[in-house]
């Protein structure tokens, strides 16, 4: 008997984008902190020229990092997809390779809703999805929407509520 599964469907917030900008803005900025301060060692006490040559070297190669990393939220949001049925959760994902992952409800033993300062000021909530092997996540969904597929999977998956 083969299962006919459609592509899941549904999407995560558009303010995804935002938090993942914002996490990426963060990062950077304290990369380039750190890698400006060196730069500023270096020059200080003069270090051997190998050393500036290599801090420059990666000075080079951070700029196309950089860059990527505003251009990965936007594309990671438009492929991101989930989708939950009695049987399944669907996860889609991926910007440059894309990703299916197909969880079966009796193998999920625990599901929860974590919310980081970002995500909370953008009122999101992300799904984390335990089995016995693995780990999965659907980052990002509105409150309402996170709290009832948090709920609809343990409902599916008949996980108890620990208290």
């Amino acid at each position: 008997m083969c299962v006919q599964l459609n592509v899941p469907q549904k999407r995560l917030s558009k303010d995804a984008v935002k938090v993942w900008l914002i996490r990426e803005a963060i990062g950077n900025s304290i990369w380039f902190l750190i890698l400006g301060v060196t730069l500023y060692l270096n020059h200080l006490f003069s270090w051997k020229e190998w050393i500036g040559w290599i801090l420059i070297g990666i000075v080079i190669l951070s700029v196309p990092f950089t860059v990527w990393s505003f251009i990965k939220p936007f594309l990671l949001y438009k492929n991101w997809r989930y989708d939950v049925d009695e049987e399944f959760l669907q996860l889609k994902s991926g910007a440059l390779i894309e990703e299916y992952q197909l969880v079966p409800m009796t193998k999920v033993q625990a599901v929860a809703t974590t919310q980081g300062p970002l995500l909370r000021k953008y009122g999101l909530y992300s799904i984390s999805i335990e089995t016995l092997g693995s780990s999965h996540g659907i980052p990002a969904l509105p409150k309402e929407v996170a709290i009832a597929l948090r709920n609809q999977i343990a409902q599916y998956a008949k996980v108890k509520e620990v208290e």
